[in-house]
């Protein structure tokens, strides 16, 4: 596009975030020294290109996907973002244990922008550095993993034996002697070849622990201020469009990919529905950054909210977030 046709999207774009009103000739001609007529042509040039539309109901234009596509890499190539919020940010991460930083880091994006905001938190480590299996009753027994960060997880496994405390204590200190230190990846290999060599009964009690590992891997999503949805017109206007945006909440499939590829990436991404496949709605569009842990990236955060969003305010706000979660954690 030409210079005239790049200011003439943008001021379309950034009037209709505004309002969310179509944007006519007449709305435009006031903020160029341009004829109606030329800014007529130039409209039309611009639906003919995809970058907007006219919809059934006005003469006026709106973006489409591909015109906010133009419209945000232009905002992340210049980067001159500032944000109002910096220290009310910077203040809100102080003295937060890691899962306090994580959770506040979902609240705050979504206060800020009022949005959803949304953090992928970092996978739990895959070595172990202790192991306890401690009797509930005649058929459960509560298994508790402690790595090497300190973090606790517990889980009762479903056995099919009446266990003794002995035979419970033999079996912690079997893993603990042999594994510990290991990941569960390298105790499923080198057990494999020892379990002949076990009583049959702890045998059994190991494989149960091992099946659990596939579960201890899996990511886990916080999420804050979905609710803030629903004042969003363009969403809550439409009842199958809100039932399919707060699908994404509850099988959080999609979401997982969409920020399992943010964290692959560097910086601010930006992916609007109807141009990206892993956003379902054109109505909806994320924002996600990457955040890490002594340099070395460990998951991504973001908003989710409207393709109509203030892009200028809503990308500083997740830029920052962050930086000062990976800071946080970093500590």
């Amino acid at each position: 596009m030409d210079e005239r046709s790049n200011h003439l999207l943008t001021a379309l774009i950034e009037r209709y975030i505004e309002d969310g009103q179509p944007v006519g000739s007449k709305a435009l001609a006031g903020l160029f020294k341009l004829s109606p007529a030329t800014i007529r042509n130039v409209m039309a040039e611009l639906e003919a290109q995809g970058l907007v539309h006219s919809p059934h109901t006005s003469a006026g234009r709106v973006p489409t996907p591909k015109g906010y596509r133009i419209f945000v890499d232009r905002l992340l190539a210049v980067k001159s973002f500032s944000t109002e919020y910096s220290d009310e940010l910077s203040h809100a991460f102080t003295d937060n244990s890691p899962s306090q930083a994580l959770n506040t880091a979902a609240t705050l994006m979504s206060n800020l922008t009022q949005f959803a905001g949304i953090v992928v938190t970092p996978q739990r480590s895959q070595i172990f550095r202790h192991i306890e299996f401690i009797r509930l009753s005649e058929k459960r027994v509560l298994l508790i993993i402690v790595t090497p960060e300190g973090e606790v997880q517990n889980r009762i496994l479903s056995v099919n034996k009446n266990y003794s405390e002995a035979e419970l204590m033999n079996a912690s200190n079997f893993f603990n002697q042999h594994f510990s230190g290991k990941s569960f990846q390298v105790v499923k290999q080198e057990l494999a070849a020892q379990l002949k060599l076990l009583q049959e009964d702890i045998s059994n009690l190991m494989q149960a622990t091992i099946e659990y590992a596939d579960e201890y891997r899996t990511d886990n999503m916080l999420v804050s201020g979905e609710r803030h949805l629903l004042n969003i017109s363009d969403i809550a206007s439409d009842m199958n469009r809100l039932k399919q945006t707060f699908s994404l909440f509850e099988e959080k499939t999609e979401l997982m990919q969409l920020l399992d590829l943010s964290s692959h990436s560097q910086g601010v991404q930006i992916y609007i529905g109807g141009e990206s496949h892993l956003v379902p709605l054109e109505e909806l569009a994320v924002v996600t950054a990457p955040y890490a842990v002594d340099g070395k990236i460990v998951g991504s955060l973001g908003v989710i909210g409207p393709s109509r969003m203030s892009y200028d305010r809503v990308i500083p706000i997740v830029d920052i977030t962050a930086r000062l979660l990976s800071n946080a954690l970093s500590q």
